[in-house]
């Protein structure tokens, strides 16, 4: 292996194959230590930090770390019905994440309800508006060239007029 002089991120690297951290900027490495650290620690004990209860009903979304107009925010997606449980746990649950990391990582909790199974929130069926069935507008979607779903869907568009 050869050792690369003057590189604009280190004083030597070596060339070769490397680890992705490694090709990464400095930059970009902090940014990540620093947030997506916390994220996925939580993602990864979630189960420890609200319980076997809470864990069934709700998951972590997001985490917004704090600066200077604003305090860190963890929101959490909650099933509909649940809102009141997980409100009344919500002092529990900052203080079993900060004892976790140490220090103080969240100040808020932001709730957001969904319906489905799927965990996404409730909108509104694209699939109504169209005069075609759900079955078809699936087959559609499923089409991979741009050009031929968009003509496709102008077609169904004509037989709603109809």
């Amino acid at each position: 292996m050869q050792f690369k002089k003057y590189t604009k991120q280190r004083s030597n690297s070596i060339q070769g194959l490397r680890s992705f951290k490694d090709t990464l900027p400095k930059n970009i490495k902090k940014i990540i230590n620093k947030k997506g650290h916390i994220y996925s620690e939580t993602l990864n004990n979630w189960k420890y930090i609200v319980g076997e209860k809470l864990f069934k009903i709700c998951f972590p979304k997001s985490f917004k770390n704090s600066n200077r107009f604003g305090i860190s925010t963890l929101l959490i997606m909650v099933k509909r019905g649940h809102e009141v449980d997980l409100e009344y746990s919500k002092k529990e649950i900052i203080d079993k994440m900060n004892s976790f990391f140490g220090y103080s990582v969240v100040e808020k909790l932001k709730f957001l309800s969904f319906d489905n199974e799927k965990g996404i929130p409730q909108e509104e069926n694209i699939y109504e508006k169209n005069a075609t069935n759900k079955r078809y507008q699936k087959k559609i979607d499923d089409v991979k060239n741009e050009k031929i779903r968009k003509s496709l869907l102008n077609l169904t568009k004509l037989f709603e007029k109809k």
